[in-house]
Order: structure tokens, then C-alpha cells, then sequence
């Protein structure tokens, strides 16, 4: 495909300033240069997130990130945006429309230590840094006589903090670090987290493209060329999850969505914040329609919700949320209204 009207007028891309924000938004950048048939410029834009230094869970949860750029594309000062979709609200402003999300990259995350201890072996008193209720959990089950430190700052500043030796580890997302130049580890080590044991935040590893509801056909025809219908599938049943649970996206909880043939499985967790008590869902569900079937029991019940694999997928999500809900999740998270 290509869009041939403005050929040499750039396409304007706003992006955060981080160096991690510029990369991801310049693999978009050269996927969409290339469709369109067009040059694409990054317009760096700073948010509030990128300059308080508070605690996120203080200062609005991860939605502080999106606001800025929101703002910057309403005004006309550029034409698109990338976000990590982890980071994203899950209502979408009605004047805006996530045009496309790519390929998802590895959803998991990364113990990152000097000597490449693993996770549950470090010794007592040991300090892990993260700024996220729900990695914080999680390190309390899996090192339970470690230390979890609530910890702000970019890739580089977090690994610094281990190789100084002020931390111990931190805990990070796979996708992010793979998708920084060079190689940003350098001596130390990561661990990768498996899913089943450590799922993630709803839509980790994915990138949401997004820009006004009456863009352009020709911008949003090379877009919709960049989407992954797998993935989509995939993060609409977790962000659902998350909606449902009128959560926002520092609640302690987890959710992982993969497409299994013609069919969707999703596990979701929601945790306590100090305790190690967790309730779980995990179900498989056709994407064709037809009823949920809860992994260990047997029992269908819920509808899948049509032949839309988007409709089903997020009708399968709000049905993960209930099913949490019912199970005493509402006890475990403080509930977001303003989503």
C-alpha cells in the first residue's frame, strides 16, 4: 500500500523524551515511513510523568504519561502517538481511536541482578526496586525475605542502581529493554519471568499507535497496515479485564491474553497488596462464540459474545473481571472512575 497525497509532507509522530519512548516510536516511525510512502519526524513532547518525581500510585497511576501527549495531538501538534499500551487508560477519549497496534513483543518481565542470581534465591534482606503494586506482590511471593523498594526513573537510572550495588535487582519489562539500541544490560543479568508463575500488566509488550477519530483516510489506511490482529485480540480482552474490574492500571493485578488457534486463553490474577493471598481466573474461550470454559472445572456458562473476534475478545475480558469480582477480588483493589 501506498499513500501517495503529501508524499514529501512528514507525518509528525509526539513521543515522550525518554530514550526508550524514542526507540519504540521510531520502530513505528520507519514501519509507517514505509507503508506510507512518506517521511515520519518524532515531536518530543514532555509529560507529567516524565518530570514528577513522586510516587506514580501519588501522582495518578500511569495514565500521567498519556495525558500530555493526548493534549499535544488534539492541538494539532502532531498527527500520532505511541504509547506502551500497559501505560494507557482503558476509556479512550471519544475524539481519539488507537489506529493500530503492531506486533507484540515479549510480554514478560525481567529480574535484573549484578551475578545473575535467580529471583527466589536472593538473600534476606535483599532490596528489589519497582514502582508497580502489582510487581511489588509478586516479588513478596516469589523472595518473600526480600525487600521491595518503590523506585522511579528510566531504564538506564534503574540499572544503574544495581550495578552501583544500591540495589540488589530490579524488576523490568522484557519488551522494553529488547527494544532499546545497543545493549543496555551490559555486565549484568536478567531473568526472565514466566507467565504462568508471573503474569503481567494488560498489554505489556504491546505499543498503541493513536490519533483523532477524523484522521485522515490515507494516515489511517497505512496504519491499519501496521495492525496485528492477534495482538489486538489479545490486549482488548486484558484491557477489558482491567475495565471491568474499575481498576486502574497501578491496581495489583495481572492479566495475560494469548489466541490458541481459533480460540482465546486468558489468566488473570489480582493480588493483596502485603499478604501473598492472590485470586485467580483461567479460562479458554472460542473466539467464534460459544461459552467459556473455566480451566479445571468443566462448567460453561457465559456467552462468548459473537463472531467479532474484538467484540468476543473484550466480552471474554469483562466476563474474567466478573468471575475476580465474585471472588472476592474487590477486597484486593482500589477502584478507578476515572478509567
Amino acid at each position: 500500500m501506498s499513500v501517495t497525497s503529501n508524499a514529501q509532507t512528514p507525518i509528525r509522530l509526539g513521543t515522550r523524551r525518554s530514550a526508550l519512548a524514542r526507540a519504540q516510536s521510531g520502530h513505528v516511525a520507519a514501519a509507517l515511513s514505509e507503508v506510507a510512502g512518506r517521511p515520519v519526524e518524532l515531536v518530543p513532547i514532555v509529560s507529567e510523568g516524565d518530570t514528577n518525581r513522586a510516587s506514580l500510585s501519588e501522582i495518578g497511576g500511569m495514565g500521567v504519561f498519556a495525558t500530555a501527549l493526548r493534549e499535544a495531538l488534539l492541538r494539532g501538534e502532531c498527527d500520532l502517538l505511541v504509547h506502551s499500551l500497559k501505560d494507557l487508560p482503558t476509556a479512550v477519549p471519544d475524539a481519539l481511536r488507537i489506529a493500530a497496534i503492531p506486533p507484540r513483543a515479549d510480554a514478560r518481565d525481567v529480574a535484573v541482578t549484578r551475578d545473575g542470581r535467580p529471583l527466589h534465591e536472593l538473600p534476606a534482606g535483599a532490596t528489589v526496586g519497582t514502582g508497580s503494586p502489582r510487581r511489588i506482590s509478586q516479588v513478596r511471593i516469589r523472595a518473600p525475605h526480600a525487600r521491595a523498594i518503590d523506585i522511579r526513573g528510566n531504564v538506564d537510572s534503574r540499572l544503574a542502581r544495581v550495578s552501583s550495588g544500591e540495589l540488589d535487582a530490579v524488576i523490568l519489562a522484557a519488551a522494553g529493554l529488547s527494544r532499546l539500541d545497543g545493549d543496555p544490560l551490559g555486565p549484568l543479568h536478567a531473568e526472565p519471568l514466566g507467565l504462568a508463575e508471573w503474569p503481567t500488566a494488560p498489554g505489556q509488550g504491546a505499543l498503541a499507535v493513536e490519533t483523532v477519530a477524523d484522521a485522515p483516510e490515507d494516515l489511517l489506511a497505512a496504519l491499519a497496515a501496521l495492525d496485528d490482529e492477534a495482538t489486538r485480540i489479545a490486549v482488548t480482552a486484558e484491557r477489558a479485564t482491567l475495565a471491568g474490574l474499575e481498576a486502574g492500571c497501578q491496581a495489583p493485578m495481572a492479566v495475560h491474553a494469548q489466541v490458541e488457534g481459533e480460540a482465546l486463553r486468558v489468566r488473570a490474577v489480582v493480588y493483596a497488596p502485603a499478604d501473598g493471598w492472590r485470586i485467580g481466573v483461567d479460562v479458554t474461550e472460542p473466539l467464534n462464540g460459544g461459552y467459556i470454559h473455566q480451566n479445571g472445572s468443566g462448567n460453561g456458562a457465559d456467552a462468548a459474545g459473537g463472531a467479532d473476534p474484538i467484540a468476543a475478545a473484550r466480552t471474554i475480558g469483562l466476563s474474567v473481571a466478573r468471575r475476580l469480582l465474585e471472588r472476592g477480588a474487590a477486597d484486593l483493589i482500589p477502584r478507578d472512575h476515572s478509567r
